[in-house]
């Protein structure tokens, strides 16, 4: 008897035990949904957006801006490059650009030699040390003399340029640009006894192989780009399949100077000739030809002689239209301080301020927060995230950046980060400088399990790791522009 009542409780035991699963699971059918569809759906959610401002101010930021120029011989006598770069770092602190000017003249009967590379890679990687990125142009004249500097065959300059490889290559993320392809008087590419197509070609592909994907290259006169890229058009459709069509731009050490930016474009008394297949156009057309090919290049250089050319009103004109990203900044003194010496005449932020401190901010790119947009859309169960910016600068930002949307738990303190993919090359500026575009990013709700957010927005260059500062009256914060608040109910 005691056996029997001993198995029929276990039954019951058993039985019990069943219900009271079944009775859990009927229960966390009704509650789960009820929980889940209070989190996805948050149909109460509060969100406040902040207004943002244009501003006048100087915002310094990789890649663009003026830039001074230093050269450098090198020979086989080791150099004391760290106090030389500590020198030059010490009195050129308001600048984020560096020309660097490599002289290989003493190896132009032959390779470099171990000890000449080596004073070259002491070199960069002193640079490193300064907070500036590089604009890097191999020569082997600095006099206007290049005939009697340069190498006595194409096969030398080539093998320089292979012996360069791994320097240039391990300096990529420091390198912006590469300028000129190291031929012609102080490099420009003029009084070169290599100026045939075919010589303009070997060198260009040769300098694009040795340097990384991520660095550009420039050539003197569009005409020269023309011939390397066997195209009269610029669009990237134009020059689809060939590896440079994304790297190769533009740099004019005449800039303004006179109609034909000495000799960089044509005039009806100096024409090309007819025959040439590619040869230079008016300054009109060579203009918009720059207008279209410098959306995805960079172009710059220095202005000279004191003209109508580049009074302030039609220097500014032309720059926006080339989409100049870079300007020699004590060359030519005279055009600057005419510059200086104007007033801005349009109503807006820089009304009254000098014509060079203008210039100075709108070279390059120079973007500025227009709108911030915050809602939920209760359709995707999610809050979109949105940014409106604008390009006020003279050029694209040309080597896209990381951005993110962040958003902190006030209470938890979490941080949590949303990666933005659009790419803002788009953005061209220059004469679509009232261009916008959004940026966004769609949150899920049930990845908001708290109850108060704040929203920001950054930018961050991906070679130098410096945040990319935005040109609104607003200052940038720890995790970025605060851009709004989100309360969840």
């Amino acid at each position: 008897m005691a056996r029997r009542r001993k198995v029929k409780l276990g039954i019951c035991f058993y039985v019990m035990l069943v219900v009271f699963v079944i009775l859990l699971i009927v229960l966390a059918a009704l509650v789960v949904p009820t929980w889940w569809e209070a989190v996805a759906n948050r149909d109460r959610v509060e969100t406040k957006s902040y207004d943002f401002t244009e501003s006048a101010r100087e915002v310094k930021n990789p890649n663009r801006g003026f830039y001074r120029m230093y050269s450098f011989p090198i020979t086989d006598k080791k150099t004391n490059y760290k106090k030389l770069i500590g020198e030059i770092d010490e009195n050129d602190n308001d600048t984020k650009l560096m020309m660097t000017q490599i002289n290989l003249k003493a190896y132009r009967d032959g390779k470099i030699s171990k000890k000449g590379l080596a004073n070259i890679k002491s070199l960069l990687d002193i640079l490193e040390a300064v907070d500036k990125q590089l604009i890097v142009r191999f020569v082997y004249d600095n006099e206007g003399k290049n005939e009697q500097y340069e190498p006595d065959s194409l096969d030398i300059i080539l093998k320089h340029m292979e012996q360069l490889e791994d320097i240039l290559k391990s300096h990529s993320k420091q390198i912006f640009i590469l300028q000129s392809l190291f031929v012609g008087n102080w490099g420009e590419m003029n009084g070169t006894r290599y100026d045939s197509d075919e010589d303009f070609r070997k060198l260009a592909w040769k300098l694009a192989d040795v340097s990384d994907e991520a660095t550009y290259l420039c050539v003197r006169v569009p005409a020269q780009w023309r011939r390397i890229m066997q195209s009269d058009h610029p669009s990237k459709e134009a020059v689809s399949g060939n590896l440079t069509a994304d790297r190769l731009g533009l740099f004019n050490d005449g800039m303004l100077g006179n109609e034909s930016d000495y000799g960089t474009y044509c005039t009806d008394s100096d024409w090309d000739s007819e025959f040439e297949r590619f040869p230079r156009l008016t300054r009109e057309e060579e203009i918009e030809f720059q207008n279209e090919l410098c959306r995805r290049v960079p172009n710059g250089g220095e202005v000279i002689n004191d003209n109508v050319y580049n009074d302030f009103s039609n220097a500014v004109k032309d720059l926006a239209a080339m989409h100049i990203t870079y300007l020699n900044k004590v060359y030519d003194p005279e055009v600057l301080d005419k510059w200086k010496q104007t007033k801005v005449k349009e109503k807006g932020c820089f009304y009254g301020m000098d014509g060079l401190t203008f210039i100075d901010r709108h070279l390059g790119y120079r973007l500025v927060m227009e709108k911030v947009h915050l809602a939920q859309n209760k359709q995707k169960k999610c809050l979109s995230v949105g940014v409106e910016l604008k390009n006020a600068g003279f050029a694209p930002l040309y080597k896209e950046p990381k951005i993110r949307m962040v958003l902190q738990d006030e209470e938890d303190k979490e941080t949590f980060v949303y990666p933005v993919t659009q790419s803002i090359r788009g953005l061209a500026g220059g004469n679509e400088a009232e261009k916008t575009q959004i940026l966004d990013v769609d949150i899920p709700f049930h990845e908001l399990t708290g109850e108060k957010y704040t929203v920001y927005f950054s930018m961050v260059d991906q070679d130098t790791g410096e945040h990319i500062l935005l040109a609104n009256e607003e200052d940038e914060e720890q995790y970025g522009y605060r851009i709004g608040t989100i309360k969840m109910k």
